[in-house]
């Protein structure tokens, strides 16, 4: 019998679904990162109270076990429902926040409350984990806790997304699909640098409050995706006749199953690993880029300087983004394939123009995912015809390690070129976002080979719960070493960024050395990570 899943186009638009999802969530997960200085002038926070703020993202995830628990909600309940529990849980963490920028807080009982309350942690204090600390604007303090809120529904839509794919693309184009899902979902990034800035901004005042309502209205946006994903996955089982919800019992021992297995752990390190090195990174990398680039802002008076360059710059990215990845679709129709190519390329250029004409930090990193949107669908589509997953983990490591050198050493050498600092910035961007682009087209459609099918839900909680870790600890951790190998005092655009990325660049090292030992243990026990998902 003839199903939805065997239709490509049906697939796929269930794909689209997910990954508009997971788009509108990346916004609001950086929705305040381009405007770090702004938090700090209008809010009072430093770079502890940002890092810290940042790190609670996924504080109830790792302290309190809440992906293991999303897991087994997974593994039990289905796609569907925990879809939509995701959603819900996001919105309402992002409602938190918003109040907790806004004016409204200002002078409210709730601001003295979190003022006078919440600066000692028992237990998590001692072990210097506390989200919390003495001197933390009361403000960072409720953001932090709806960030916690929202980090908990984000992270279970990321495993959920990931069960999903699995369940319309097992046996098909998984990597591919992987790939695409989160090349598009990463064009969240660009849209936050672009448009963060600008709502903050609107109306010639500065309201950071109106940001983090821009990314509320994208996270009713992303429920409204899941409400529809609920309907076609149910409408599917129905065709197939499985049944959502599980009838064998969640056992302990499954959890021992996915732990014991080498090949598992190697994967769920070369995660932490990698992702510590990258969305830590995104949190800070506006700041980075103010304080190693000299650039001069456009007249507000001018194209350059007004509003209406925001639309015309977001569009010429879609466009590039389109045309990019719709390329990979052409094969057969060599002149079209080629055509998009070209087009892509034109206007990327136009838009590293507009962005260096701007004059503005957040529109030059805002290119980060824009070859990832073109490579990574060639990437998965390698790996599900060809395989080498572990080897192109490898090289992705080798890349991460080169741009984060390249941003502690040879940008600050271009301090006073705007020319030559901002293209500098633009290769090493670019090159990060194409290096990321290797993790989901390569790590995330290897899951699968090393657990059974029935605890996949719990493997992939695993996995994100030991990269909450990291995405927890080293928001932290740079904010910390900013504060130490900086001046007390010293202004937000005039930081020193070395020794935080060289921390950086530690980590890519460390995933470098766990993917040549990966790839050794592919080889001896034969997992399957260098084979093609699809078999011939």
């Amino acid at each position: 019998m003839t199903t939805l899943r065997d239709s490509a186009a049906v697939r796929w638009a269930a794909l689209m679904l997910l990954a508009f999802a997971m788009f509108c969530s990346y916004i609001f997960m950086d929705i305040l990162s381009p405007i770090k200085d702004l938090m700090q002038s209008t809010r009072g926070w430093d770079s502890l109270a940002f890092g810290t703020m940042q790190g609670a993202e996924t504080f109830l995830n790792v302290f309190v076990f809440f992906l293991i628990f999303a897991g087994i909600i997974l593994d039990k309940m289905g796609v569907r429902f925990t879809a939509l529990l995701s959603g819900a849980v996001m919105l309402v963490g992002g409602l938190i926040k918003f109040y907790a920028v806004s004016e409204s807080f200002v002078g409210s009982g709730l601001e003295a409350w979190f003022t006078s309350h919440l600066n000692y942690i028992p237990v998590f204090q001692e072990l210097g984990v506390a989200p919390f600390y003495e001197g933390m604007p009361a403000s960072a303090k409720l953001a932090a806790v709806g960030f916690m809120i929202f980090g908990c529904g984000v992270e279970m839509a990321g495993i959920t997304v990931s069960r999903g794919i699995v369940k319309w693309f097992k046996g098909r184009e998984t990597a591919l699909a992987m790939g695409s899902e989160m090349a598009l979902a990463r064009l969240g990034v660009a849209t936050c640098m672009i448009f963060s800035p600008y709502f903050a901004k609107l109306g010639g005042s500065i309201n950071v409050a109106n940001s983090v309502k821009f990314g509320v209205v994208l996270l009713c946006i992303a429920l409204i995706m899941f409400v529809v994903y609920f309907f076609m996955d149910k409408k599917l089982d129905a065709q197939t006749g499985e049944a959502e919800e599980k009838d064998d019992p969640f056992k302990i021992s499954d959890i021992g199953k996915i732990l014991s297995s080498l090949g598992f752990w190697l994967v769920a390190l070369l995660c932490v690993l990698y992702y510590s090195a990258i969305f830590p990174f995104q949190k800070y990398a506006v700041n980075m880029l103010q304080c190693n680039l000299t650039l001069t802002e456009a007249d507000p008076n001018t194209f350059w300087g007004g509003s209406s360059v925001t639309i015309v710059q977001y569009l010429v990215m879609l466009l590039v983004a389109v045309c990019s990845f719709a390329s990979n679709f052409m094969k057969k129709n060599k002149a079209m394939q080629y055509g998009l190519m070209g087009v892509a390329v034109v206007a990327l250029v136009v838009y590293c123009y507009m962005g260096y004409m701007r004059g503005t930090a957040e529109t030059i990193f805002a290119v980060f995912p824009l070859l990832a949107v073109a490579i990574t669908p060639i990437l998965g589509n390698y790996v599900d015809h060809k395989g080498k997953a572990a080897s192109m983990l490898m090289i992705g490591s080798i890349l991460l390690v080169l741009c984060h050198l390249t941003f502690a050493f040879i940008l600050p050498m271009f301090k006073g070129s705007a020319v030559g600092g901002t293209v500098v910035a633009y290769v090493t961007i670019l090159v990060l976002g194409a290096s990321f682009s290797l993790v989901p087209a390569a790590l995330w459609p290897s899951v699968p080979k090393l657990v059974d099918e029935k605890i996949i839900g719990s493997a992939y909680a695993l996995i994100f719960w030991i990269q909450n870790i990291g995405l927890w600890l080293f928001p932290l951790l740079i904010g910390k070493v900013l504060d130490s190998t900086n001046p007390a005092g010293t202004a937000a655009h005039e930081l020193d960024y070395t020794w935080a990325l060289v921390m950086l660049a530690c980590l890519g090292i460390a995933a470098l050395v766990i993917g040549v030992y990966l790839k050794a243990v592919d080889r001896k026990k034969g997992l399957g990570l260098e084979q093609p998902n699809i078999k011939a």
